[in-house]
């Protein structure tokens, strides 16, 4: 079995090792508000959940060689933002909105994508998404040259479809079809090929 000493390595290399090994990725499909109060859009998958009392979501955003990315911007000045859940149908509104526009550029605007009010929070939801998560900032942690952001989840909105017991907050997940990340370069995955383990239960002596 090959190893790899990460000291020894650059960024670039580190990224590469991260990025191929920990797979698959969620992919938070970032809104928020920009100064000039157009909407702003870009996908992140260096995401997950990390707990539920209270429900938080952790995002790493890594910035532009000149500059903080605008997301990370609009989130620490306006304390809000919504992480919109990529189906297979918008991957490729997706991909496209990680394009490295000018600052403040609407990628809402430029890509035409159709937006929804939130309830919780000022930055749209992405419509043609099967759930979003309406987030509050709760803190922003930078370790060397990541920037950590962690989101309190206030409220989520989920497509009907999508929920098989609203009584028991049951979802169907591979009703969903989202997609997740694998590797850097243009990888991803579908979720719709699930199957279940049964989980042992301990009988005792």
């Amino acid at each position: 079995m090959m190893q790899f000493d990460f000291k020894s390595l650059d960024a670039t290399s580190r990224y590469k090792m991260m990025t191929g090994l920990i797979v698959p990725r969620p992919i938070a499909w970032i809104t928020t508000v920009n100064v000039d109060g157009s909407n702003n859009a870009a996908p992140f998958s260096f995401f997950n959940a990390i707990g539920t009392d209270p429900a938080l979501i952790v995002v790493g955003i890594g910035d532009h060689p000149d500059r903080p990315k605008d997301t990370a911007v609009n989130i620490q000045r306006e304390k809000e933002f919504v992480v919109n859940l990529v189906p297979e149908a918008l991957a490729q509104s997706m991909s496209d909105s990680a394009t490295d526009y000018p600052a403040h550029v609407s990628e809402i605007d430029i890509l035409e994508l159709a937006t929804l009010s939130s309830t919780w929070v000022k930055p749209p939801r992405l419509a043609g998404c099967p759930a979003s998560l309406e987030c509050r900032l709760e803190r922003v942690l930078m370790i060397g040259e990541n920037r950590i952001i962690f989101g309190e989840v206030l409220g989520v909105h989920v497509l009907d479809d999508v929920v098989s017991d609203a009584s028991k907050c049951q979802i169907a997940s591979e009703q969903m079809q989202l997609i997740g990340r694998m590797g850097g370069l243009g990888g991803y995955t579908r979720t719709t090929d699930i199957f279940q383990i049964p989980r042992k239960k301990h009988t005792g002596s």
